[in-house]
Protein backbone atom coordinates (compact mmCIF):
# COMPACT_ATOMS: atom_id res chain seq x y z
CA UNK A 1 0.00 0.00 0.00
CA UNK A 2 1.12 3.47 -0.94
CA UNK A 3 2.55 5.82 2.00
CA UNK A 4 0.17 9.13 2.02
CA UNK A 5 1.56 12.12 0.43
CA UNK A 6 1.62 15.92 1.73
CA UNK A 7 2.29 18.23 -0.21
CA UNK A 8 2.53 21.70 1.65
CA UNK A 9 2.91 25.42 -0.40
CA UNK A 10 4.68 27.66 1.77
CA UNK A 11 5.87 31.14 2.25
CA UNK A 12 8.26 32.75 4.52
CA UNK A 13 5.97 35.73 5.11
CA UNK A 14 3.10 33.49 6.41
CA UNK A 15 2.69 32.73 9.95
CA UNK A 16 0.32 29.77 9.52
CA UNK A 17 2.36 28.33 7.12
CA UNK A 18 4.93 27.94 9.72
CA UNK A 19 2.93 26.78 12.34
CA UNK A 20 1.74 23.68 9.72
CA UNK A 21 5.24 23.41 8.47
CA UNK A 22 6.44 22.94 11.42
CA UNK A 23 4.12 20.63 12.53
CA UNK A 24 4.77 18.66 9.59
CA UNK A 25 8.03 19.08 10.71
CA UNK A 26 8.05 17.98 14.69
CA UNK A 27 4.88 15.77 15.16
CA UNK A 28 4.55 12.06 15.10
CA UNK A 29 1.40 11.68 13.80
CA UNK A 30 2.52 12.87 10.26
CA UNK A 31 5.79 10.46 10.24
CA UNK A 32 4.43 7.81 8.33
CA UNK A 33 3.79 10.40 5.28
CA UNK A 34 6.38 11.30 2.60
CA UNK A 35 6.19 15.16 2.49
CA UNK A 36 7.18 17.91 -0.03
CA UNK A 37 7.62 21.52 0.47
CA UNK A 38 6.65 23.89 -2.44
CA UNK A 39 7.95 27.84 -2.23
CA UNK A 40 5.39 30.51 -3.58
CA UNK A 41 5.07 34.18 -3.39
CA UNK A 42 2.09 34.35 -1.69
CA UNK A 43 1.20 37.74 -2.42
CA UNK A 44 1.42 36.71 -6.34
CA UNK A 45 -1.20 34.13 -5.20
CA UNK A 46 -3.56 36.89 -3.75
CA UNK A 47 -3.39 38.55 -6.74
CA UNK A 48 -4.10 35.27 -9.30
CA UNK A 49 -7.65 34.26 -7.06
CA UNK A 50 -8.75 38.45 -6.48
CA UNK A 51 -8.06 37.69 -2.69
CA UNK A 52 -7.58 40.92 -0.11
CA UNK A 53 -4.72 40.27 2.04
CA UNK A 54 -5.63 39.29 5.26
CA UNK A 55 -3.91 42.16 7.05
CA UNK A 56 -5.92 45.18 4.91
CA UNK A 57 -9.45 44.11 5.72
CA UNK A 58 -10.64 46.55 9.19
CA UNK A 59 -10.53 43.82 11.92
CA UNK A 60 -9.21 41.15 10.58
CA UNK A 61 -5.49 41.98 10.72
CA UNK A 62 -6.27 42.01 14.57
CA UNK A 63 -7.91 39.37 14.54
CA UNK A 64 -4.98 36.77 12.99
CA UNK A 65 -2.63 38.49 15.27
CA UNK A 66 -4.07 37.35 18.16
CA UNK A 67 -4.88 33.71 16.12
CA UNK A 68 -1.70 32.83 15.59
CA UNK A 69 -0.29 32.77 18.90
CA UNK A 70 -3.20 30.71 19.61
CA UNK A 71 -2.67 28.15 17.50
CA UNK A 72 1.43 28.41 18.09
CA UNK A 73 0.40 27.62 21.64
CA UNK A 74 -2.07 25.01 21.10
CA UNK A 75 0.31 23.19 18.85
CA UNK A 76 3.62 24.18 20.77
CA UNK A 77 5.14 26.45 18.12
CA UNK A 78 7.82 28.82 19.04
CA UNK A 79 6.52 32.35 17.69
CA UNK A 80 7.49 35.98 18.65
CA UNK A 81 4.31 37.88 20.29
CA UNK A 82 4.69 40.98 18.25
CA UNK A 83 5.04 40.78 14.77
CA UNK A 84 8.59 40.88 12.80
CA UNK A 85 9.95 43.56 11.12
CA UNK A 86 7.78 45.31 8.46
CA UNK A 87 5.19 42.79 8.71
CA UNK A 88 3.97 41.90 6.05
CA UNK A 89 7.90 41.22 5.02
CA UNK A 90 8.32 41.85 1.03
CA UNK A 91 9.78 38.37 0.83
CA UNK A 92 9.70 37.88 -2.83
CA UNK A 93 13.67 37.78 -3.58
CA UNK A 94 13.65 35.34 -0.61
CA UNK A 95 11.00 33.02 -2.07
CA UNK A 96 12.83 33.01 -5.56
CA UNK A 97 15.99 31.71 -3.58
CA UNK A 98 14.33 28.97 -1.96
CA UNK A 99 12.62 27.96 -5.03
CA UNK A 100 16.50 27.78 -6.76
CA UNK A 101 17.29 25.36 -3.81
CA UNK A 102 14.30 23.25 -4.39
CA UNK A 103 14.81 22.90 -7.84
CA UNK A 104 18.77 21.88 -7.34
CA UNK A 105 17.56 19.41 -4.65
CA UNK A 106 14.82 17.96 -7.15
CA UNK A 107 17.54 18.16 -10.14
CA UNK A 108 20.07 16.08 -7.44
CA UNK A 109 17.29 13.58 -7.53
CA UNK A 110 16.95 14.81 -3.28
CA UNK A 111 13.62 13.52 -2.62
CA UNK A 112 13.74 14.63 0.96
CA UNK A 113 14.37 17.99 -0.17
CA UNK A 114 17.71 18.60 2.07
CA UNK A 115 18.60 22.01 1.06
CA UNK A 116 15.23 23.43 0.86
CA UNK A 117 14.27 21.98 4.11
CA UNK A 118 17.31 23.02 5.94
CA UNK A 119 16.78 26.31 4.79
CA UNK A 120 12.89 26.77 5.79
CA UNK A 121 14.02 25.43 9.30
CA UNK A 122 16.07 28.28 9.43
CA UNK A 123 14.41 31.02 8.04
CA UNK A 124 10.89 29.88 9.52
CA UNK A 125 12.93 29.93 13.26
CA UNK A 126 14.77 33.33 12.41
CA UNK A 127 11.65 35.41 11.17
CA UNK A 128 8.66 33.81 13.49
CA UNK A 129 10.79 32.03 15.97
CA UNK A 130 12.73 34.99 16.59
CA UNK A 131 11.65 38.23 14.76
CA UNK A 132 14.54 38.85 12.74
CA UNK A 133 14.03 40.12 9.41
CA UNK A 134 15.40 37.78 6.84
CA UNK A 135 13.96 39.05 4.05
CA UNK A 136 17.11 41.90 4.29
CA UNK A 137 19.73 40.75 1.82
CA UNK A 138 22.59 40.97 3.84
CA UNK A 139 20.07 38.81 6.41
CA UNK A 140 19.69 36.36 3.64
CA UNK A 141 23.44 36.16 2.93
CA UNK A 142 24.39 35.46 6.61
CA UNK A 143 22.02 32.80 7.19
CA UNK A 144 22.55 30.77 3.61
CA UNK A 145 26.36 31.06 4.17
CA UNK A 146 25.45 30.02 7.31
CA UNK A 147 24.00 27.05 6.00
CA UNK A 148 26.03 25.96 2.82
CA UNK A 149 29.08 28.16 3.05
CA UNK A 150 29.98 31.62 1.58
CA UNK A 151 30.48 30.38 -2.23
CA UNK A 152 27.30 28.31 -2.37
CA UNK A 153 25.29 31.02 -0.72
CA UNK A 154 26.22 33.24 -3.51
CA UNK A 155 25.07 30.82 -6.27
CA UNK A 156 21.97 30.71 -4.61
CA UNK A 157 21.69 34.53 -4.34
CA UNK A 158 23.05 35.04 -8.19
CA UNK A 159 20.43 32.95 -9.31
CA UNK A 160 17.51 34.63 -7.79
CA UNK A 161 16.79 37.47 -10.36
CA UNK A 162 17.50 34.58 -13.34
CA UNK A 163 16.25 30.67 -12.07
CA UNK A 164 14.28 31.67 -9.23
CA UNK A 165 12.11 34.60 -10.90
CA UNK A 166 10.72 31.73 -13.38
CA UNK A 167 10.98 28.93 -10.65
CA UNK A 168 8.55 31.07 -8.26
CA UNK A 169 6.46 31.87 -10.99
CA UNK A 170 5.88 28.47 -12.10
CA UNK A 171 5.21 26.95 -8.34
CA UNK A 172 2.77 29.87 -7.69
CA UNK A 173 0.57 29.47 -10.05
CA UNK A 174 0.91 25.58 -9.57
CA UNK A 175 -0.65 26.55 -6.32
CA UNK A 176 -3.10 28.41 -7.91
CA UNK A 177 -3.83 25.04 -10.11
CA UNK A 178 -4.16 23.05 -7.38
CA UNK A 179 -6.85 25.13 -5.56
CA UNK A 180 -4.80 27.57 -3.29
CA UNK A 181 -6.31 30.78 -2.65
CA UNK A 182 -3.74 31.42 0.68
CA UNK A 183 -1.73 29.56 2.78
CA UNK A 184 -1.12 27.19 4.34
CA UNK A 185 -2.30 25.03 1.57
CA UNK A 186 -2.05 21.43 2.09
CA UNK A 187 -2.40 18.69 -0.93
CA UNK A 188 -3.10 15.48 0.71
CA UNK A 189 -3.33 11.56 -1.37
CA UNK A 190 -4.13 8.90 0.57
CA UNK A 191 -3.02 5.64 0.50
CA UNK A 192 -5.71 4.64 -1.57
CA UNK A 193 -4.87 7.54 -4.31
CA UNK A 194 -7.55 9.97 -3.69
CA UNK A 195 -6.51 13.66 -3.61
CA UNK A 196 -7.82 16.62 -1.57
CA UNK A 197 -6.59 20.04 -0.75
CA UNK A 198 -7.18 22.02 3.06
CA UNK A 199 -6.65 25.11 3.90
CA UNK A 200 -5.60 25.97 7.27
CA UNK A 201 -4.22 24.86 10.68
CA UNK A 202 -7.60 24.47 12.02
CA UNK A 203 -7.86 21.75 9.09
CA UNK A 204 -5.03 19.76 10.20
CA UNK A 205 -7.14 17.28 12.02
CA UNK A 206 -8.90 16.43 8.86
CA UNK A 207 -5.30 16.35 6.82
CA UNK A 208 -4.43 13.56 9.62
CA UNK A 209 -8.44 11.79 9.21
CA UNK A 210 -8.57 11.88 5.35
CA UNK A 211 -5.20 10.18 5.28
CA UNK A 212 -5.75 7.70 7.22
CA UNK A 213 -3.92 8.67 10.23
CA UNK A 214 -3.40 7.25 13.35
CA UNK A 215 -5.62 9.97 15.94
CA UNK A 216 -2.64 12.26 17.42
CA UNK A 217 -2.80 11.21 21.76
CA UNK A 218 -1.58 13.45 24.08
CA UNK A 219 1.66 16.12 24.08
CA UNK A 220 -0.17 18.59 22.30
CA UNK A 221 -3.77 19.72 23.66
CA UNK A 222 -4.33 21.81 20.44
CA UNK A 223 -5.68 18.27 18.51
CA UNK A 224 -8.71 18.46 20.82
CA UNK A 225 -9.25 21.78 18.73
CA UNK A 226 -9.28 20.05 15.34
CA UNK A 227 -10.33 16.73 15.92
Amino acid sequence: MARPKIKLYVDIVSPFAYIAYYMLRHHDVFKACDVSYVPIFLGGLMHKCGNNPPVGVKNKAQYIAKERLRWAELFSVPMVRDPPPEFPAPTLNLQRALAVLADEDAAAGDKSQTRLVKALDEFYAQHWGKGVAVHKPEVMREVFGGLFGAEAAEKVLTAIPTRGKPLLVANTDAAFDDGAFGLPWIVCTNSAGETEGFFGVDHMGRVAQFLGLEKPEGGHKGWKAVL
